[in-house]
């Protein structure tokens, strides 16, 4: 049966839901540190082990830029605005800081940022020791911990200090599972290993061009292998998405690793209890590519038929299973 990967989150994290469910339709509770505050994080962990005996994956904040410090909810950027990146927070309502903090120091005048998958772009005209000025080129919303990419390639560390202030709770707790978001070669998988007492499953997100580049040597050194087809979607162009996923996969079946695929495989049911064609149709072919599971995100996390989606992905399975017995 295909392995699913169930994100928690408000709509999951409660005594009824995880009663419910069990290994032989859910292999692992992912907790993702983008949207888990770290005081948080033990709390999660004790109250999903009260519950069930699934197992958990921490999933890194990874090397990814992200928004931070907005004063208001949210931030709609106008064309031809201007807009500021700051050092630090700052009183000014148009403005916000990037973390973590050395993607400030390497931004450049002329860079464009994109916030939250192209939602806003900005050009940087100019910078000083505080900020960064910047004009809106295509307006949008944006919020607090959005993801950011920027048109040329900087060097970010490949985790966060949340993310190594996780590996040491998640070596006190026995975690098991670590994603590793943004991998970008085989020695941050190695480097990552040592943060344990004991041995771990380390799942390689690839979803950034680096981590396609040097697909061959991540493989050597994870587990596992996890497609985030967003993430991904941010460094090239969406229409290459199916014929990278079919890439990767092929790359993880000879390397005998197992492959999971992940982003906006149910996204209608985030609000809708039934999926849509095009969604089933998705999931099916993404079985025949060769995936071995199914990541669910925010269909889980804040959805308001998380149950309802792990049927689904079970129900399609169960189709393909019959059609395409070994």
């Amino acid at each position: 049966m295909t392995g699913i990967f169930a994100t928690v989150g408000p709509s999951t994290l409660n005594k009824k839901f995880l009663s419910s469910i069990n290994k032989k339709t859910v292999n692992l509770l992912r907790i993702n540190l983008s949207h888990t505050k770290m005081n948080e994080l033990k709390k999660t962990i004790n109250f999903i082990k009260k519950y069930t005996n699934i197992p958990i994956c921490i999933d890194t904040e990874g090397a990814q830029v992200r928004t931070k410090s907005i004063r208001k909810l949210k931030l709609k950027l106008k064309k031809n605005s201007i807009i500021y990146i700051n050092q630090a927070n700052s009183k000014k309502t148009n403005s916000f800081i990037l973390s973590p903090p050395e993607s400030y120091r390497q931004i450049k005048k002329g860079d464009v940022l994109s916030i939250d998958f192209d939602s806003a772009q900005i050009r940087v005209i100019s910078k000083n020791r505080t900020s960064i000025k910047s004009v809106v080129i295509h307006e949008g919303i944006i919020a607090n911990n959005k993801g950011v990419s920027i048109n040329r390639q900087i060097k970010l560390a490949p985790y966060t200090n949340k993310d190594i202030e996780a590996f040491n709770l998640a070596n006190e707790l026995k975690i098991e599972n670590v994603a590793l978001s943004f991998a970008s070669s085989g020695n941050d998988i190695k480097r990552l290993r040592k943060f344990f007492d004991y041995p771990i499953n380390i799942i390689a997100k690839i979803e950034s061009k680096k981590g396609i580049k040097n697909l061959k040597n991540i493989l050597n050194e994870a587990n596992a292998i996890l497609i985030d087809r967003g993430d991904l979607s941010r460094e090239v162009s969406i229409e290459r998405i199916p014929e990278l996923q079919k890439k990767i996969i092929n790359s993880s079946k000879k390397n005998k690793k197992p492959i999971y695929v992940a982003t906006n495989l149910l996204e209608s049911m985030v609000v809708k209890r039934e999926p849509t064609r095009a969604e089933v149709n998705d999931i099916y072919n993404t079985l025949i590519d060769g995936a071995n599971g199914l990541v669910l995100a925010a269909e889980t996390a804040i959805g308001k038929y998380p149950r309802e989606c792990i049927e689904m992905i079970l129900r399609v399975s169960k189709v393909f299973q019959k059609n395409h017995k070994k």
